[in-house]
């Protein structure tokens, strides 16, 4: 596993089971049986994927009575939010670009078309 939070974040999210497992998640607190019920896949295979994201932050383990729920922990998440949204201003950065371009076109265009119907 990676050593930084961040890595360590983007590795556990890049399996689409463990995403899965997650989505279960921020639904509510569900044990390891719960969490395996939705896939073709044993218990001991679904707590693997669950250390993954426990040693990546993103779940926790609780315990009551003989209950051991797991649940979501959002905090990584933030942190991969925040370092897309550098990225997020860019791409608006650039469509602002391609609607001022377009506009332009468009204005050449209806320019074009006053010129060939005599205007």
């Amino acid at each position: 596993m990676p050593d930084d939070p961040l890595s360590a974040t983007f590795a556990a999210l890049a399996d689409p089971t463990r995403r899965a497992i997650l989505a279960r998640l921020a639904r509510g607190e569900a044990s390891v049986k719960e969490l395996a019920a939705p896939f073709a896949m044993s218990g001991p295979a679904v707590s693997k994927h669950l250390k993954v994201l426990e040693r990546a932050g993103l779940v926790s383990r609780g315990r009551e009575a003989q209950w051991r729920p797991r649940r979501l922990e959002a905090a990584p998440l933030r942190r991969v939010s925040e370092w897309a949204e550098g990225y997020r201003r860019f791409w608006d950065a650039n469509l602002d670009r391609l609607d001022d371009y377009l506009d332009h076109l468009k204005t050449l265009e209806n320019h074009d078309g006053d010129d060939r119907q005599g205007g």
